[in-house]
């Protein structure tokens, strides 16, 4: 399978980039200010794998918030590609989202009613795409993390190594350009763990996914092209 095959929206193409530039983050906390970030600086090149690490409280599930558009900065810039999505509306940015970021948890946010096929589709709820194109294209997620033979199959009917792989096939089935993965393996044990990590390695290789994984676990961390440390808002090194 190819990524074309899964194209719903025209890619981001190969000079774009990840940008924050002098990002401030600053959350309220009743009459109290928390400021996680203060001037950040950040560059990912297309195709890149990153692992994020850095001790608990130091701002990495913050930082995907604001590289897919979940958050916004109290000041600065984000730039994806030639979009800067911290300026766009509200409803231009949840359409830019949708388009193009796929997001993976550590607790998978499968729905124990709706069989693996179901869950892949839910995404595809959202465009105009017919029923037999969302089929085709959720036949072929699951084709590629492995689970073709599983599609029927519910929640509870799966490991959690198989329900992760579920949960990544619903995150790309869209096609979108960037992963953004938090704690993807926390919740799994090592062969798990592994087997998840070789599928995102594959997404990167094959299908050129741009890859920004958040992990606590120094062996996840391997599986990426590089490491950076995030501590108290800053990385120590990039």
């Amino acid at each position: 399978m190819t990524a074309s095959a899964l194209s719903v929206v025209e890619p981001l193409t190969n000079s774009r980039f990840i940008s924050l530039e002098q990002v401030e983050k600053t959350f309220k906390r009743g009459p109290n200010a928390v400021t996680v970030f203060r001037g950040l600086d950040m560059s990912i090149p297309k195709n890149d794998f990153v692992a994020i690490m850095g001790p608990s409280g130091s701002g990495k599930t913050t930082l995907l918030n604001l590289i897919g558009g979940i958050d916004r900065p109290t000041a600065g810039s984000i730039l994806v590609g030639d979009e800067r999505i911290d300026a766009l509306p509200s409803s231009a940015l949840a359409r830019w989202r949708a388009a193009h970021i796929g997001f993976v948890f550590q607790f998978y946010y499968l729905m124990a009613v709706l069989s693996a096929r179901h869950n892949v589709e839910l995404p595809l709820l959202l465009t105009n795409l017919s029923s037999r194109e969302r089929r085709h294209r959720v036949g072929v997620a699951l084709e590629l993390v492995g689970l073709a033979d599983r599609a029927s199959h519910y929640p509870r009917e799966l490991s959690g190594g198989q329900q992760q792989r579920v949960a990544i096939a619903r995150a790309i089935v869209s096609d979108p350009a960037i992963l953004l993965c938090d704690e993807p393996t926390g919740d799994l044990d090592r062969s798990s763990a592994d087997q998840v990590l070789e599928m995102l390695k594959t997404l990167n290789e094959r299908l050129g996914k741009t890859i920004v994984m958040v992990t606590h676990d120094p062996n996840a961390a391997r599986y990426a092209h590089r490491t950076l440390h995030l501590d108290k808002g800053h990385f120590e090194s990039q």
